[in-house]
């Protein structure tokens, strides 16, 4: 394994664009925690398909890798920890919602719009204070992601709230809170 473990490292490191995606579309049934690192830290690849190539095999891959998942939530990486949200939530990963929700106060706005996006994904009813919370962030996209989660899942907003997010002046804002209304 050790042979195998150090050529796909090499690969996933200094390959070209098309041998890393080939090295993950082939990863996709491993259970190795080594190997499921590996495959995470390509979330953080400098190429868009590569990240793409690698959140695919981590949704598809049916092992039970939940605890890696959870594990890199902390990673010092933004596009770890906010596309591994996403991946749990894909994997409907419900364990991991309680290291979500405290995602939704992360340094990083795409952090947090993607773990708001994985709570609503994942029905959290238990993250919806903390998903209320978001309305008020400073980042506009992180007020939407906030706000497709409460219709996620299923719950109601107040006139006070809608009214501060009309302030907004923003067209997929406005659809967003007229769909909440009628939720």
């Amino acid at each position: 394994m050790t042979e195998n473990f150090d050529e796909t490292k090499q690969i996933l490191e200094n390959g070209t664009k098309q041998e890393k995606i080939q090295c993950l579309e082939n990863l996709v049934e491993s259970d190795d925690p080594k190997i499921i690192q590996l495959i995470i830290s390509k979330l953080d690849d400098e190429d868009i398909q590569v990240r793409g190539e690698a959140f695919s095999s981590l949704v598809l891959n049916e092992n039970k890798i939940s605890n890696e998942l959870i594990k890199n939530l902390s990673s010092e990486k933004k596009y770890i920890r906010g596309y591994t949200s996403l991946i749990l939530a894909n994997r409907k990963d419900s364990e991991s919602i309680s290291e979500i929700i405290k995602l939704t106060k992360d340094q990083s706005a795409m952090v947090r719009s993607c773990a708001l996006g994985a709570l609503g994904y994942l029905k959290a009813n238990q993250a919806r204070k903390e998903i209320h919370n978001c309305f008020s962030d400073s980042n506009l996209e992180v007020k939407k992601s906030a706000l497709k989660a409460v219709i996620d899942l299923g719950d109601t907003i107040s006139q006070i709230e809608i009214e501060k997010m009309f302030n907004e002046k923003d067209e997929e804002l406005e659809k967003l809170l007229i769909l909440a209304k009628h939720s």
